[in-house]
């Protein structure tokens, strides 16, 4: 009979609820979010079914012992759209292709509607985008290893995906070893709490004001390594946190305050493992197989039984892969061989606090994205860094310091910081012409007028008249030869971000709205106007209408934008092109006017 006294002693696998004939286990959960098994003394027969089935109790069991010395590679999927959906390198996608064109199932996580995890054993290939990625809390497996038996009985191939205890625990449930079944698990960190994670949901649709609809941890729109959570609202605004700025990342990583206990102690370390192929993130691989690091995602892979080796060399036609070497993998992994570290402190107080505080304010005060210290150290840091940057812009320059000053500090609408250099440095080639009233708003350390050529003296020109408004959501390079100009009650947005700019002889004109998104990249000789400048008189005819081009866009030389067009996340117009249509997100448009040429485009800086 299964008696839990210490927590660290269930991993929450669910094996015993399947493993009991009488009915007689149900899962409670304790107030940290986790369930543990009870027992109905009225049903139970004390026939040890639960106990032979735990892997907790067993993780000795010569069951268990089938794993050889690995073989292993650095792995991808062929197809980038799937290696951009995925954690890591999309390996699991590839195995469930294989097994989907087989006429077999598979088994692995995904959420439900209000973003819990549980899982779910499926011969549709249309589920795989809901099995794809790792969730990074704990999955309910209730129900999943009676049906994985039964499926195997009846001849059915069936490849399986979870964590070491869950894939221990179906080995166990299981009994013997069945030719049609393919287990998989992956090098686990720790397992979360699925009601803090939900409560850092709520956070987010408090602050956004809207129900959360999309979330997936490590999102790849600002590269793999930047550990990017994003989550999309029924309003359709997104939110995005990377790994220093999620608040649920942040205290999985940095504290562990909400692992379930018995990750602290977790039985299934060793190598060979349990699982015919063990796969993850390969952290490292730029020393060990740079040509297949691009900053999207790479998967290692660790064939651990003849069985795992032979289904991974079936499959190579959809990989690309390296071989590589167990001590290859482990700089980058430690997680392979050792327990997640145990808080000394600091835990039950968070969960007291989490009861009563929303989790935004609870995740500030027991994981602060900066101690007092640091922040000190940073501030100080961006102080000096700013007289190296205005030199890198404009050199001694009399008139670009000048007006450094005055657009930063000295008028009155414009809302600037040295903080992180939320600055706007001109070179000394610049001229304003800046009606006292326009605002001008600066959110990271913005350059104007930069010049490729050594010694050219090409004017950049910026006028915002009144009431105009000009806003820069992070750091942006605008280059020389532009021409900005932003009318009356106008307002003018380039949301910034990693390798965000625009090129020489780019020209924009604003009398509405125009918002160009995060990394978005503007080409040379770019014209954007949501303005005629002049009537039409015919009927329904508008002079003006706002503009927005999306997230990590790219607007090749020469293009033309047109007023009222919306240009989608992740399109590009193609050099010379004349856009007057909305484009869709990750379309490749050209021409004049601009056409489609391409959908579900993939394309990196």
């Amino acid at each position: 009979m299964i008696d839990i006294i210490d927590k660290k002693d269930c991993n929450g696998c669910n094996a015993c609820i399947d493993a009991c004939p009488h009915g007689a286990i149900q899962f409670t959960n304790d107030h940290e979010g986790f369930w543990y098994p009870g027992v109905d003394m009225n049903k139970c027969t004390d026939c040890s079914l639960c106990e032979h089935t735990c892997p907790e109790l067993n993780a000795d069991s010569e069951e268990l012992k089938l794993g050889d010395e690995p073989v292993c590679y650095a792995v991808r999927h062929i197809k980038k759209e799937i290696i951009k959906d995925s954690t890591s390198g999309g390996i699991f996608s590839a195995f469930a292709e294989a097994i989907y064109a087989e006429g077999g199932y598979v088994a692995g996580a995904v959420y439900d509607e209000n973003f819990g995890v549980h899982h779910i054993v499926s011969n549709n290939p249309d589920d795989l985008p809901r099995l794809r990625s790792s969730k990074y809390l704990q999955s309910n497996c209730t129900g999943l290893y009676v049906e994985i038996k039964k499926l195997l009985k009846a001849g059915k191939k069936v490849l399986a995906c979870g964590t070491p205890c869950q894939m221990a625990a179906l080995r166990l449930f299981l009994g013997k070893e069945y030719e049609n079944l393919i287990i998989c698990d992956f090098i686990c960190r720790g397992i979360n709490s699925p009601m803090v994670f939900r409560k850092h949901l709520d956070s987010l649709e408090k602050k956004y004001g809207s129900k959360v609809v999309y979330a997936k941890a490590k999102n790849k729109e600002y590269g793999w390594r930047a550990l990017t959570f994003k989550a999309t609202f029924e309003n359709g605004q997104s939110y995005y946190g990377d790994g220093k700025v999620d608040d649920y990342t942040r205290g999985y990583l940095r504290t562990a305050y909400y692992c379930r206990p018995s990750c602290f102690d977790c039985k299934f370390k060793s190598v060979p493992r349990i699982a015919d192929i063990t796969f993850g993130d390969f952290w490292g691989v730029e020393k060990v197989a740079p040509s297949l690091d691009d900053n999207l995602g790479t998967s290692l892979a660790m064939c651990n039984t003849s069985k795992g080796l032979a289904f991974f060399e079936g499959l190579k036609n959809s990989l690309e892969y390296r071989a590589v070497k167990l001590e290859d993998i482990a700089p980058g992994n430690r997680s392979l061989y050792r327990s997640i570290e145990q808080p000394q402190s600091g835990r039950d107080a968070f969960f007291r606090d989490l009861a009563r505080l929303p989790f935004s304010k609870v995740a500030n005060k027991h994981f602060p994205k900066e101690k007092i210290l640091s922040k000190c150290k940073r501030i100080a840091k961006s102080i000096l860094r700013v007289p190296f940057k205005l030199y890198r812009t404009a050199g001694f320059s009399p008139v670009a310091l000048y007006q450094f000053v005055w657009i930063n500090f000295m008028r009155r609408n414009t809302k600037s910081s040295i903080k992180n250099m939320n600055l706007i440095f001109p070179t000394r080639d610049c001229v304003f012409d800046i009606h006292p009233s326009a605002k001008v708003v600066v959110n990271g350390p913005v350059t104007i007028g930069l010049s490729k050529v050594r010694g050219s003296r090409l004017e950049t020109r910026i006028r915002l008249e009144q009431s105009a408004q000009l806003h820069f959501g992070d750091s942006f390079s605008f280059y020389a030869g532009g021409d900005i100009q932003v009318f009356s009650g106008g307002k003018l947005t380039f949301e910034g971000g990693p390798s965000a700019g625009c090129n020489i002889h780019c020209q924009i004109v604003c009398a509405d709205s125009i918002v160009v998104g995060k990394s978005t990249l503007i080409g040379r000789n770019v014209v954007i106007r949501d303005y005629d400048a002049h009537y039409i008189l015919q009927d329904g005819y508008k002079i003006k209408s706002p503009i927005k081009i999306a997230d990590h866009c790219w607007v090749g030389d020469g293009a033309y934008i047109g007023k009222g067009v919306s240009v989608g996340n992740g399109s590009i117009v193609a050099a010379r092109s004349w856009v007057v249509n909305s484009v869709p997100e990750k379309m490749l448009v050209a021409g004049v006017p601009a056409m489609p040429v391409s959908k579900n485009i993939e394309w990196r800086v």
